[in-house]
């Protein structure tokens, strides 16, 4: 374990080091262009690139990876103009139909993606013989171009797919640290520190506020990001979730309501990862080194 020392562990002093990387934000808008899936389970607010720079890139954050919401489908032009825009400091996470041409995933690499996302938790998928036969189809179409499966899915899916994803083409990268609830059920914990351990799976710490109970601070998700740096360090991220969408339907909706931005602030996010590490050194792993390695950012 890392060092327990309050003044080391509860240390703000840190600072954001340059070539540092929010590795999970989305971009909605202008709805005028970009309204959204009719039928989906909620509308997208106007979120842009530019109200992210405001956030957390005024705070020294200067990559990116822009996340394809589902609220947008297989439609990735709003996730592409927002990667053009930062040029070679942005990556895309996109999501495709299972019938997209090779052609078309090589245009959709030069245009900046570097890996799929399977959002079975947004559409309330549990079945993890589906899910894992989705992975599995997904994974054999990217890994020649060196991408990643991105997975949202919920920790009691993600344990159930620990043999699958370590026998996967391509790595795996699991969201919003993999969605162990806190408190922690152990079994999903030792999952999850088993696959990171393996050395294919990535986990981002991201969206602690998703994984907390009604009225529990989202710090309170320290131990359980300080365990899944103590299993593989090499294999970790961090990610804003901007902006911060609010829980929503997770089935079709006949008239989507627009969804609803928590009100978190941008420096309490950063201020909870100092606080998970140790360090100065393993901050800069975790926001330059590591993402640098998984997306292919230059030096």
């Amino acid at each position: 374990m890392h060092n327990d020392d309050p003044s080391v562990r509860d240390s703000y002093s840190y600072s954001v080091p340059r070539g540092s990387c929010d590795t999970h934000m989305h971009v909605f808008g202008p709805l005028a262009r970009f309204p959204g899936l009719a039928g989906h389970s909620y509308a997208p607010r106007p979120a842009t690139l530019d109200d992210w720079r405001r956030s957390f890139g005024a705070l020294g954050i200067d990559r990116v990876v822009v996340v394809q919401p589902s609220c947008y489908g297989t439609d990735n032009t709003c996730t592409l103009e927002a990667v053009s825009a930062m040029g070679a400091n942005a990556r895309a996470i996109v999501s495709t139909d299972t019938d997209i041409a090779d052609a078309a995933l090589r245009d959709l690499h030069r245009a900046g993606a570097r890996g799929v996302r399977l959002n079975a938790k947004s559409v309330g998928s549990r079945d993890p013989v589906a899910i894992a036969r989705q992975v599995k189809n997904v994974a054999e179409r990217i890994a020649a171009l060196g991408w990643h499966v991105q997975l949202h899915a919920e920790a009691a899916v993600v344990t159930r797919l620990r043999d699958t994803l370590h026998a996967l083409a391509c790595p795996v990268v699991i969201d919003h640290m993999g969605g162990v609830r806190v408190p922690v059920d152990e079994q999903d914990l030792l999952a999850l520190q088993d696959l990171l351990r393996g050395g294919n799976c990535w986990v981002k710490l991201s969206a602690p506020y998703r994984i907390v109970e009604n009225g529990t601070p989202f710090e309170a998700t320290q131990a359980l990001a300080v365990a899944l740096i103590d299993a593989n360090p090499a294999r970790i991220v961090w990610g804003s979730d901007w902006p911060h969408t609010s829980e929503h339907a997770g089935r079709p909706q006949a008239d989507p309501q627009p969804v609803a931005f928590r009100q978190i602030q941008p420096m309490s996010l950063l201020r909870l990862l100092m606080a998970q590490c140790h360090d100065e050194k393993m901050l800069a792993r975790i926001l330059v080194d590591n993402p640098a390695a998984l997306y292919g950012f230059g030096g």
